[in-house]
């Protein structure tokens, strides 16, 4: 009789067949925290079936098959026709056309909208990650081109479209269009002002032909692109469509597609500009940063927002095999040890989901109040929350152990994608100078921002003190950009610290606080205090199946 060696025991059952909105306190909360009541019942709806979409298992499937596949360039057709395409997986597009038909590249058209695309952002982030780029730079463009109405008046109602076209044609030909941007060049990268790309005015008012290379181009198959260029008068804004209205494809020549550590589904492409390549003018010569700067400020808070994505995925995956998988006489979960680790990481995850949603509130309402605390806010959290994503989902993977090294986990594909926000739309350093900047020159974004975490005072002596020690590091200016990353850090946290003493259960706001903000803890994740309630903070995060 053959012995039986494959019996399989003590292994979790896939984390798939469950409402991934609906199973994410955090999440639910913020959104009836944010949307009016009148709209509650829609919105939950809505997102509850984004929700259930992103936590089948054709959605796990979908997120796999498009990194094993990458996107292959396509620079001339059998016949030796340049053609500049990018073939993608189908189910690259089965997920981007998910997200155009959720409502994802369209903030803009409803009351909470921002709210709601951004709720709706993470969770449709957590099936895959990497289509999220064009969906981030549609919504993204819809600011900057306002900037000129007769080019909104064309643009405007296919970029917020819920209908997907992957097939290139003229705009005036498609019920909804995609856009991407061009905006670094090999010389400069962050530095904008650097651009060599140039500008030359045609006949037709506020049509140039475009001369340059550009070292990022993100989703090269979108129908337009933002892009900045030289002009007479400075450095300007541009608006490139990859067809023409006569049909004729835009001189637009892709030279290679860049071998990325993560993101590995999503195309990002060298891309030349010959001297024949079309563009309209989007605002005036020489103002081209002061155009692109709303468009900016939406894709910083997607960073957040597609961060806290990734950061929830991977706390879901270790709560719940950790319980499921028994060792040493019992539950994982249940173990003192790795239940601090368990509590650390849904912390973690909790406070940049709930920052996210308060920034994308903030945009909803939309006073003078609120666009001064943006100013600070926004690149405050897009410095802190991705730069915690990386060593979170690091010590998510160790929770599954030799489990969570193997592909088939997908915690590997979350942790070659935890860097990218960070990097994405202004390193840690832009960031540090962008909030240096701010409070230079903008003294309002300060007071706002004093406004908004002063609500918070006096319900924590942590959060108090640590307010005090960010007033001070505020109140000495001398060589405060060695300091900067120190004190962007501390706003982040009192942030973060401030909307959890608000909103939080009491057991997630004192461990936020007496670990971020009171220094008990250690530098690595599962050294919270252990007098803390982690059971009760662990039971709020687990995912549960659906089945």
């Amino acid at each position: 009789m053959a012995a039986t060696t494959h019996t399989v025991t003590n292994q979790p059952p896939p984390l798939v067949g469950y409402d991934v909105f609906a199973n994410d306190p955090a999440l639910t909360e913020g959104v009836a925290r944010y949307v009016a009541d009148s709209r509650q019942g829609d919105a939950r709806e809505e997102l509850g079936r984004l929700g259930q979409a992103a936590g089948s298992a054709h959605a796990r499937q979908w997120g796999e098959q498009a990194n094993r596949y990458p996107p292959v360039l396509h620079t001339h057709d059998r016949y030796g026709h340049r053609i500049d395409e990018v073939e993608f997986h189908p189910a690259w597009h089965r997920l981007l056309g998910h997200a155009v038909t959720a409502g994802l590249t369209d903030a803009w058209s409803r009351p909470d909208g921002h709210v709601l695309r951004t709720a709706g952002f993470i969770v449709w982030t957590q099936a895959e990650a990497g289509h999220g780029c064009p969906v981030s730079m549609t919504h993204a463009a819809v600011p900057t081109l306002r900037a000129e109405p007769e080019l909104a008046a064309v643009w405007e109602p296919l970029l917020t479209s819920r209908i997907y076209e992957q097939e290139l044609r003229p705009a005036a030909e498609k019920s909804g269009a995609l856009a991407g941007m061009a905006m670094t060049e090999k010389q400069g990268g962050s530095d904008l002002r650097a651009t060599t790309t140039r500008a030359e005015p045609l006949a037709a008012p506020g049509e140039y032909t475009l001369t340059g290379h550009k070292w990022f181009c993100s989703a090269p198959m979108s129908d337009a692109f933002l892009v900045l260029a030289q002009a007479p008068g400075g450095l300007t804004c541009f608006l490139l469509p990859r067809v023409l209205p006569d049909g004729s494809r835009n001189s637009f020549r892709l030279q290679r597609l860049k071998d990325k550590l993560g993101n590995r589904s999503n195309a990002s492409a060298e891309v030349e500009f010959d001297g024949r390549t079309w563009a309209r003018r989007v605002g005036e010569e020489g103002h081209g940063i002061t155009t692109i700067i709303d468009m900016v400020a939406a894709t910083r808070l997607d960073c957040v927002s597609a961060a806290a994505a990734v950061m929830r995925q991977a706390a879901a995956q270790a709560l719940h095999h950790t319980a499921y998988r028994e060792a040493f006489g019992g539950r994982l979960a249940d173990k003192p040890l790795m239940r601090n680790v368990l509590a650390d990481l849904a912390l973690e995850s909790e406070a940049a989901t709930t920052l996210a949603l308060r920034l994308a509130a903030a945009y909803d309402a939309d006073t003078e109040q609120d666009r001064h605390f943006l100013r600070l806010a926004v690149p405050a959290a897009k410095y802190w929350v991705p730069k915690r994503c990386t060593p979170m989902v690091t010590e998510a993977l160790e929770c599954l152990g030799g489990n969570g090294y193997v592909e088939e986990s997908g915690l590997p594909r979350l942790l070659r994608e935890a860097p990218l926000n960070s990097i994405w739309e202004g390193s840690g350093n832009v960031q540090a100078l962008d909030v240096l900047r701010a409070l230079r020159r903008e003294p309002a974004a300060l007071n706002a921002f004093l406004t908004e975490i002063g609500t918070a005072r006096g319900a924590d002596h942590r959060l108090d003190r640590a307010i005090k020690g960010m007033l001070t590091e505020l109140a000495d200016l001398e060589g405060i950009e060695a300091r900067a990353r120190r004190l962007v850090e501390r706003m982040a946290l009192v942030l973060q610290g401030s909307l959890l003493v608000r909103y939080a259960p009491p057991e997630v706001a004192d461990a936020f606080c007496a670990s971020r903000l009171g220094g008990d803890a250690g530098a690595a994740f599962g050294t919270l205090p252990h007098t803390l309630d982690l059971a009760a903070v662990v039971e709020r995060a687990r995912p549960v199946l659906d089945r």
